[in-house]
């Protein structure tokens, strides 16, 4: 990090939020995990982490919105941490009704004092007060198409032309909006400890309002407050998981005392479901290819009173190494994927994907398909899955490893509740994140035919 983004707490909530930005466009780093690492670093009290969050995402997610609006106010080239300040001003100013224009102006004109020579301030006040003086131009004036939706979303071109292409204008339209928006605080609540409405009664009393989710029956919404402060999270009462992120444990279908495999498992989410919808009867077998990350799914299991979990570091493309052909009667490929299904959660992922990196990712989710055809049991079924929204990584990528195997047929999603937010298509589940409100999230069950 850079001497001027180095101080990242002094009290001044703009300021951290432009040197978290700032670490983000320069390392690539992650916004949801640099968020929250500064904010427990830095021990940020309750009423500034809201804010924070807000500015940080809210700059992130409008990015390209932004710099539609400030292209005719800037001359000249900008240093990278003044045109990020810029942003963040402008966003204050168009999205967020409840800051007086006049002081986001101000605080931006004394981080520029702080941070830059003299000269920099005085522009940096110039812009910010024509823009308060003339407005920011229309998207309006845009010709309808690619491009208008790509600037009013804040998506790349070539993205919103994929998504077109794949799902027609208006989907792409309605997802690349949707990705804009917060998403929910959604909880898997654990079956082998209580029931979803024993767990919403039981927040209520915490004075948290939950309802039940919109599709998996075990999923619960909060609708305020921090679950994970609660004594029913420490009790192992409750996961927080995305709601579409639980379709992949239901379609297992596992049943008590079957021999389970997850190949991708890190952080643990589906692990521990898998292990919850078995009724902790039975082994689960944990693969990740990051040692490191294994501790999360070993504090998580514990945590949730787990005892069938059995956690293992490793690339799972060798998993043939470690175990007979055969062993296992259910295998999860939650496989690693680009994450465009994700996007509310990680806005940095659409500018820092590119289409070479779908192309790059395919050999992997392929080598890993081939290694669980060989470790499934006859009759045995693979859940494979991604969140991802990309084709050729969902249904592209499963029709293609169809067509090497006879052996290997989809079978329908029956388990997967009966919703009319599911969207199936040929044995396929697509979820999209404006079906309802979730992430994106691709599933199929495939069976090896049993020999006779």
């Amino acid at each position: 990090m850079s001497k001027r983004n180095k101080k990242i707490w002094n009290g001044n909530v703009r300021d951290a939020a432009l040197s978290i930005l700032m670490e983000i466009e320069q390392s690539q780093a992650y916004s949801n995990l640099l968020l929250h690492r500064t904010i427990e670093t830095y021990r940020i009290e309750e009423k500034d982490r809201g804010l924070l969050t807000e500015l940080t995402y809210g700059t992130l997610q409008h990015r390209m919105t932004l710099d539609y609006y400030l292209e005719p106010y800037v001359r000249g080239k900008l240093d990278q941490w003044v045109r990020e300040l810029l942003r963040l001003s402008v966003y204050q100013i168009v999205y967020l009704s409840k800051i007086p224009p006049h002081a986001v102006v101000h605080e931006a004109v004394e981080i520029a004092k702080r941070r830059g020579h003299k000269r920099i301030a005085p522009t940096v006040n110039g812009i910010l007060r024509a823009i308060l003086r003339n407005g920011t131009r229309s998207l309006d004036d845009l010709p309808e198409g690619i491009q208008k939706t790509a600037i009013e979303t804040s998506h790349p071109e070539w993205l919103i032309k994929r998504w077109t292409e794949q799902y027609g204008a208006d989907e792409a339209r309605a997802m690349a909006h949707e990705n804009n928006h917060p998403p929910a605080m959604s909880l898997r609540v654990n079956q082998t400890k209580t029931t979803p409405e024993e767990a919403i009664a039981l927040l209520e009393s915490d004075g948290i309002e939950a309802i039940r989710g919109k599709v998996v029956p075990e999923c619960i919404l909060s609708l305020n407050g921090n679950p994970a402060k609660t004594d029913l999270y420490e009790k192992g009462y409750l996961t927080i998981q995305d709601e579409s992120s639980m379709l992949p444990a239901i379609a297992l279908d596992a049943k008590p005392g079957m021999k389970v495999l997850d190949m991708c498992a890190a952080p643990g989410g589906k692990t521990t479901h898998i292990a919850e919808t078995m009724g902790d009867e039975g082994k689960v077998y944990a693969h990740d290819l990051h040692p490191h990350k294994l501790k999360l799914i070993t504090s998580n299991a514990e945590r949730l009173g787990l005892q069938s979990i059995e956690v293992h570091a490793g690339d799972s493309r060798d998993l043939l190494e470690q175990y007979r052909p055969e062993t296992f009667d259910r295998i999860l490929l939650d496989a690693p994927c680009s994450g465009l299904g994700v996007i509310r959660r990680k806005p940095e992922i659409k500018y820092n994907k590119n289409e070479s990196d779908l192309e790059s990712l395919a050999a992997i989710q392929m080598a890993l398909l081939e290694t669980a055809k060989q470790l499934i049991k006859p009759d045995g079924i693979i859940i494979y899955s991604t969140c991802t929204v990309e084709v050729s990584e969902n249904k592209g990528m499963v029709e293609q490893f169809l067509k090497r195997h006879s052996d290997m047929e989809k079978i329908p999603l029956p388990h997967l509740i009966e919703n009319e937010k599911l969207s199936m298509e040929d044995d396929f589940l697509q979820v999209l994140p404006q079906h309802f409100g979730s992430d994106g999230f691709f599933v199929a069950a495939l069976r090896k035919k049993a020999t006779h």
